[in-house]
């Protein structure tokens, strides 16, 4: 009896295994191994009996001519994006359900129809009477877009292929599609990873930009192997609270600009509607006087960016005093609040602490200890800052607070918006003269400037 030659391939990491098992042992992923059975044409075992054609091979220093890029019409897409679409690249856009994906994709691709390029929706989830209600919503029904529901890969392709190739391809979504000479079902690793690499040959040859959406995992994660992420030019996450209206779009891979780059819209009515100035719009009915509330100056990618932080600490008789956090790592901030006990003797150990970050967004650079080391120190004090003031710095574990790249774009930023304070690390170039710096070494000169009579 001849062996079975299909082989069971983890959806998370791609390692292959001879048989099925509940585990992963190469990531620890339970239940993402599935059964791929290999082309139905059958492709040879080995490449010694064919010889392959000779590649041109071009010097490093070798005159290319720039493409340009395709303005979608949307400036904060574009600006994560790095400028624009490339003509010939290939992108990935992930988030979770319901968070506006089809929205944002349906609404750029109106824009570039509206201005003559031409461009083609295939939806594999809806219906093309769907997609025009969408549309019709979104008061786009005018648009000369082209739509298509579709989820065989051969049919899409052939259709993509007749005439003159569009400038602009969305694929909604990859999960959906199914290539015929491959024995799985849609949304499988080896039909995610055929339908993926058959569209980015697509775009590399034709020269259009091919937008694929991608379901996420209950973790965040694009679904399906992580290599389609390294296949594709440009990775986009869609992210945001469903129970907020602010929507961020992140770059977490851009082959022809910036990472971390983001763009940050608001969910309306009728679509998502651009935020030009999002600090502004972060900071909306703050409360100043409130204590556990601090202004953190960030950066995204090059953006300057402020947002509210807040803190609430109360003191508990529970054993295991509760720690939520929303918005930031949970487990920097069990860091913070050793360093706290530690190194400033603040006795945070039997408090409960609550921690938020407004609007919805998810902060991850370090420069962010300071500030929710003073949003803590303040609530449990029960200190308001002073008005006007913005934090950021870097905590170490021996309690030292230390710089942070991009110190002089936070705090231009913090003085457009009439911030007039700052509790910094030691800045290497003088501050600009609309704010006045408080240099913050430790904790402990934090909990003293904050409990005090010291102010910046």
């Amino acid at each position: 009896m001849a062996k079975s030659s299909a082989t069971f391939v983890c959806a998370d990491c791609g390692a292959v295994y001879r048989r099925w098992q509940g585990k992963c042992e190469q990531c620890g992923a339970w239940n993402s191994i599935h059964e791929e059975t290999p082309a139905a044409s059958g492709a040879p075992k080995g490449l010694s009996g064919k010889k392959g054609r000779t590649v041109p091979l071009v010097s490093l220093d070798t005159p290319t001519q720039a493409l340009p890029r395709l303005k979608t019409g949307i400036a904060e897409l574009d600006r994560t994006l790095g400028g624009g679409l490339v003509p010939g690249s290939a992108i990935l856009i992930g988030g979770d359900p319901g968070i506006g994906k089809s929205t944002l994709l349906l609404q750029a691709l109106a824009k570039l129809s509206l201005n003559g390029t031409s461009a083609v929706y295939i939806s594999g989830e809806e219906a093309t009477a769907q997609v025009q209600m969408r549309a019709k919503r979104l008061d786009l029904a005018q648009a000369p877009l082209e739509l298509g529901a579709e989820t065989n890969l051969r049919d899409i392709l052939t259709t993509l292929d007749t005439g003159k190739p569009p400038a602009a391809i969305v694929i909604d979504s990859i999960q959906t599609l199914f290539a015929d000479h491959i024995e799985s079902a849609p949304g499988t690793v080896s039909q995610v990873r055929t339908c993926t690499q058959e569209l980015i040959s697509f775009a590399k040859k034709r020269g259009s930009v091919m937008l694929i959406v991608g379901h996420v995992t209950k973790d965040g994660q694009i679904a399906g192997p992580r290599v389609m992420e390294h296949m594709v030019d440009t990775v986009l996450y869609f992210e945001g609270d469903r129970g907020h209206q602010y929507r961020i779009l992140r770059a977490v891979k851009n082959r022809f600009g910036g990472t971390d780059e983001i763009g940050v819209f608001e969910m309306t009515g009728t679509g998502l509607s651009e935020v030009s100035n999002p600090s502004s719009l972060f900071l909306t009915d703050r409360n100043a006087r409130a204590s556990g509330s601090v202004v953190f100056a960030g950066v995204e990618g090059t953006r300057p960016l402020l947002v509210e932080i807040q803190a609430l600490v109360a003191r508990t008789s529970a054993a295991n005093p509760r720690r939520a956090v929303v918005g930031w790592d949970a487990g920097r901030l069990s860091m913070i609040l050793a360093v706290l006990d530690a190194r400033a003797g603040l006795g945070l150990a039997g408090c409960d602490v609550y921690l938020n970050v407004a609007g919805g967004l998810k902060i991850t650079e370090p420069a962010a200890d300071l500030a929710v080391a003073a949003a803590l120190v303040s609530s449990l004090g029960d200190a308001p800052l002073p008005p006007g003031t913005v934090c950021f710095g870097e905590m170490s574990l021996s309690g030292d607070i230390r710089p942070v790249a991009q110190d002089q774009a936070r705090l231009k930023e913090a003085a457009k918006l009439g911030f007039e304070a700052a509790l910094a690390p030691r800045l290497k170039t003088a501050p600009p003269k609309a704010i006045l710096v408080k240099t913050i070494a430790t904790v402990a000169d934090l909990a003293a400037t904050i409990m005090g009579t010291d102010t910046p």
